[in-house]
């Protein structure tokens, strides 16, 4: 198998140290990685920033470092903005996602990762009455989007896959219904263990099930910690529902790898295998951590 670092890992999104996408693809080649999936937003792989030529630039710099560019990750939720709906809010994602492609394609990788999108359980007063908001039309609304996306990646050679990340959809047997749905030879899975696995799924079955369908997945590790609230009228502490969940390096958490990976081999999976530092992390965001974090990933993959 191929293995891939994330760009968002050294995004500074959670005040981690930042690196910008030339010194990425050095970075990732240096600690070992064979290829990069690259943060479709600012401060890395935005439309907004990134020409053609520069994208050209990039591909230039991969090829010459002996790096696949495996996959950009698009940023969406095809449910937002019901409380302004004379906004195309659709439309504007899916035209953020075909300009993704667009770079995509010109620094020769196939994949743009996507989301589906949350749920509204407190919608604005009235709106739900006056216009019907289910759970059955919030699905339809991601359904609408990807579709266009697929369909609009399609001349471009590009496949768009579905990570199992927002709340539509997020449980495997819905997951693998949507994609049914969305019925477009593009459409894929992006099928990750975190979400399963704090879900309480069983991963070595869910990703049986899944791995026909999948072309790339992404590997994280998190421990849980249990939160409580003082009440100080009880001088005693009430649990607190759900855990906070905090990232470690990986091996160290407690997601069953193992199983999963198991199951995607007997499901037939042999895909790239990504690995992603994007929330707060054990042992803090400096250059030395993320760079250890991630050579142990590599070394624990390849010694399995």
């Amino acid at each position: 198998m191929k293995f891939a670092l994330f760009s968002v890992s050294y995004a500074g999104l959670w005040g981690q140290a930042t690196l910008s996408l030339e010194d990425f693809l050095r970075k990732a080649k240096s600690l070992g990685y064979d290829g990069v999936e690259l943060m479709g937003k600012r401060p890395h792989l935005s439309p907004l920033d990134v020409t053609e030529e520069r994208a050209d630039a990039l591909a230039r710099l991969a090829r010459e470092l002996g790096l696949e560019v495996a996959c950009v990750a698009a940023y969406t939720n095809f449910t937002a903005g019901l409380e302004s709906l004379e906004v195309p809010l659709v439309d504007i994602q899916v035209q953020y996602v075909e300009s993704l492609a667009r770079l995509a394609a010109r620094l020769g990788c196939r994949l743009i990762r996507v989301f589906t999108g949350y749920e509204r359980p407190a919608l604005p007063e009235g709106l739900d009455l006056q216009r019907g908001w289910q759970y059955g039309k919030l699905w339809a609304m991601c359904i609408e989007g990807i579709r266009a996306c697929c369909d609009r990646a399609a001349p471009l050679s590009v496949t768009i896959g579905i990570q199992n990340h927002h709340d539509i959809a997020v449980h495997t047997d819905a997951f693998l219904e949507l994609i049914a749905d969305i019925d477009r030879p593009n459409c894929k899975a992006m099928f990750d263990a975190w979400s399963p696995a704090l879900r309480g799924e069983d991963l070595y079955a869910a990703a049986k099930k899944a791995a026909p369908f999948t072309v790339y997945t992404t590997a994280a590790d998190y421990i849980t910690l249990p939160r409580y609230r003082y009440q100080p009228d009880l001088v005693n502490y009430l649990p607190t529902d759900p855990p906070l969940v905090r990232a470690v390096p990986f091996g160290e958490g407690i997601i069953d790898y193992p199983a999963f990976f198991r199951g995607l081999h007997d499901g037939g999976y042999a895909g790239p295998i990504a690995y992603e530092m994007c929330s707060p992390l054990r042992g803090g965001g400096s250059l030395d951590n993320l760079d250890s974090c991630a050579r142990q990933f590599l070394a624990r993959m390849r010694t399995a």
